[in-house]
């Protein structure tokens, strides 16, 4: 097993929670490594917990433990899980969508319920607001350093029943690419859309296209230009948008050393919508 353990919250880092969950960790074993992917997830935004988990787990290798804390229902009814991902990685969270990209984009071979019986902190019984230091640190830890295997983490739960966040696809429809932006590419303020570069193929657009680009929040529109298809920042002046392929080989909307989120008030999800006209 992986001594590797990467954590993500929406705890930001003013307080002491995500040091208490690293103690919690290395008290069950000092020898863990362990990482960080993001506390900067906002406030219960469950949707950002599920995509930066996607952007980052297939370049960890093997057996490594994620630990994902973004729970709004903290307390409530919903499990706690692990799964194991097809390509053999593990991800301790709370059952509440958080794991609808890795569903669909790696795929998931097991679950199991957290017995917290078992696998829970020592004399943290009474509390039920931190399940981040008391369930989920905890059962990473002694997953990660071998002291419970898989199996042992608890009951076993169908892979069909992990909740799942709504999440719609793109499509092609009369010589037009339609999607949504899906996440933002936070420092620099780029968009990036659910739209698979496939679909700029399957059109036969090429770098150096002219392409009309229409974004609307709802049915307002927001913005509606031509922009280049670049191969990469440099294909554009200063200033100038364009749109290029993204570290997850989906479609980004950016402006040469710029904010296009800041500059036209974008926001993600379902509601923003983004339509390419291939020809």
């Amino acid at each position: 097993m992986s001594k590797n353990v990467v954590v993500q919250t929406d705890f930001g880092r003013s307080d002491g929670a995500v040091s208490a969950m690293y103690g919690v960790a290395l008290s069950v074993a000092p020898s863990l490594r362990i990482f960080d992917l993001t506390h900067d997830i906002p406030q219960y935004n469950i949707w950002e917990a599920s995509y930066r988990l996607y952007q980052t787990i297939a370049y960890w290798p093997e057996d490594t433990v994620f630990i994902s804390v973004v729970d709004p229902g903290v307390g409530s009814d919903r499990l706690s899980i692990v799964v194991k991902t097809k390509d053999n990685k593990y991800i301790v969270t709370p059952d509440n969508g958080t794991l609808t990209h890795i569903a669909e984009s790696v795929g998931i071979k097991a679950a199991r319920i957290i017995d917290e019986t078992v696998n829970r902190l020592p004399r943290s019984g009474e509390s039920y607001t931190f399940h981040g230091r008391d369930v989920y640190a905890y059962t990473a830890a002694r997953l990660a350093s071998e002291i419970i295997a898989f199996e042992e983490v608890g009951t076993e739960l169908d892979v069909k029943n992990i909740k799942a966040l709504q999440k719609s696809n793109p499509q092609v429809k009369e010589g037009k690419i339609f999607g949504h932006i899906d996440i933002l590419d936070i420092r620099f303020g780029n968009l990036w859309t659910n739209i698979d570069r496939t679909f700029f193929k399957q059109a036969h657009i090429e770098y150096g296209d002219l392409l009309e680009v229409t974004i609307k929040n709802n049915r307002r529109e927001v913005y509606k230009n031509k922009m280049v298809f670049g191969r990469s920042f440099a294909d554009s002046h200063l200033g100038e948008a364009l749109l290029y392929v993204n570290s997850v080989d989906k479609i980004g909307v950016a402006i040469n050393q710029g904010s296009f989120a800041e500059a036209y008030r974008i926001s993600t999800g379902a509601n923003w919508k983004i339509t390419i006209q291939t020809k």
